[in-house]
């Protein structure tokens, strides 16, 4: 087990860019969205950065670029409104499982350590991912950016996890690919660990000061 491991009873994980590349599904969502809109659509390569805020901000991001203006209340409601139709109807077809990270989350689990998932995206498509993937199983609980009131980068879903394993949140640590994850982490109290081939808003993670990199999550194990 990597040393950073020491001590450590929690680990919460984030989704999107750490353990699976979900971009494409994301993007091709986000595109029919705007074509139906007649606007021009935006490509993975830009969906890459705007990911990681919940899909609100993702609509929000995507409307901007195509229309060079934020978009009013109204129009943003209708077209995350859509998007989530979109996406709901094909939330895995294109999205993969990162290498090494089914390996590394059996090895943890098999340590005896409570894995849970902390992710921004909406919990309505957490379970019929994880199902899709074979993730499921090495988890205890899952939230999603709507499951409390807060979301990352606020320190509130990892004190709840925390809480509610009644681990001290010393002994937690939060492993994800953005800077929202790094906040988090550090904001709860948490050890931190960063993976640098996510979606980090095309900033390097180092920038975060997480506690570790690493390249492939089977470093852990």
């Amino acid at each position: 087990m990597h040393s950073c491991l020491e001590g450590i009873r929690l680990v919460a994980f984030d989704l999107d860019g750490t353990l699976i590349d979900s971009v494409p599904d994301l993007a091709a969502a986000v595109d029919v969205m705007l074509i139906e809109r007649d606007l021009p659509p935006a490509g993975a390569a830009l969906v890459r950065d705007w990911v990681g805020n919940g899909s609100h901000k993702l609509v929000e991001r995507a409307l901007h670029y195509a229309t060079g203006n934020v978009p009013d209340e109204a129009t943003l409601d209708m077209a995350h409104t859509a998007f989530l139709e979109h996406y709901g109807r094909a939330p895995h077809s294109r999205t993969r499982v990162y290498p090494g990270v089914k390996k590394a989350l059996m090895a943890l689990k098999q340590r005896g350590l409570i894995l849970v998932l902390v992710t921004n995206k909406p919990h309505a498509f957490v379970a019929p991912i994880l199902d899709a993937l074979s993730l499921a199983g090495y988890f205890e609980v899952t939230l999603g950016g709507d499951s409390l009131a807060q979301k990352k980068p606020d320190p509130a879903p990892l004190r709840y996890m925390a809480n509610r394993f009644n681990v001290p949140c010393e002994q937690c640590l939060m492993v994800g690919d953005s800077r929202h994850d790094m906040e988090a982490g550090k904001r709860a109290g948490f050890r931190t660990i960063a993976v640098p081939y996510g979606y980090n808003h095309g900033e390097p993670i180092i920038d975060s000061e997480p506690d570790l990199i690493v390249e492939s999550l089977k470093e852990l194990v």
